[in-house]
């Protein structure tokens, strides 16, 4: 069993810590990237993504419009073990309104109800609720209430209403994160670990499975758009 708990300031220390392990743990899931383990830029992808979101967390600890929220959830019979958690963004100015980034449940936890249990918390809270992932992700969403809208890149952007927020959300840039000296140390790490010609390789590899990830969501959205004139 499963209790969820909301937070708008950062979680306590030991939670933190647990949500940033499974980031680590489940890159392939919850990236838009969606690399393996097996390509050496997966090292590399996890650093990013997991400061990305100690950012997001930091960042709830204050009074900003649009600050991240949080949705956690504890095991219930010992509330200091995390099984999963809703990492999402308020709309600045569409209170109704907000964009979930990231959603994760321990391996060993999945199929109980707690992705879904997490959404509905974040959906009660804000209807207006946005979603982008991989289309192999877009059933699992659709079963939550969520409709395609539109292909964004390697993703599927979802929504809980037939159109999209014009609000504003307060996402984080990536951009000073791959431009930072940490990921610069970390690739030319993996440089020395690899060599030139497989990192060559791991690049051309991300870009070919982005590629695919972007034909595959605007399949399809352009399958969805024709059913619906169908029907």
């Amino acid at each position: 069993m499963f209790t969820l708990a909301h937070l708008d300031t950062p979680p306590p220390e030991s939670l933190k810590s647990q949500l940033l392990q499974m980031v680590v743990d489940y890159l392939g899931d919850i990236s838009p990237v969606s690399l393996t383990p097996s390509n050496p830029l997966y090292q590399l992808y996890q650093y990013v993504v997991g400061f990305e979101v100690h950012r997001y967390l930091d960042s709830m600890d204050g009074a900003q419009a649009g600050k991240p929220e949080l949705i956690m959830a504890l095991d219930a019979d010992d509330p200091a073990t995390l099984l999963g958690f809703a990492l999402y963004l308020p709309y600045m100015d569409d209170p109704e309104a907000c964009a979930l980034v990231y959603l994760a449940v321990q391996a060993e936890h999945r199929r109980q109800g707690i992705g879904r249990a997490m959404v509905a918390s974040m959906v009660t809270r804000y209807p207006h609720a946005e979603v982008a992932c991989v289309a192999g992700k877009v059933p699992y969403f659709e079963a939550l209430g969520f409709l395609p809208l539109a292909a964004r890149g390697p993703q599927v952007v979802m929504n809980t209403r037939s159109q999209a927020s014009h609000g504003v959300v307060a996402v984080q840039d990536l951009e000073p994160i791959f431009q930072s000296k940490e990921v610069r140390q970390i690739y030319n790490y993996l440089v020395q670990q690899n060599g030139r010609k497989a990192m060559s390789e791991a690049e051309k590899q991300r870009d070919r499975l982005l590629d695919q990830l972007a034909q595959q969501a605007l399949h399809l959205v352009e399958r969805d758009s024709l059913a619906k004139r169908l029907h």
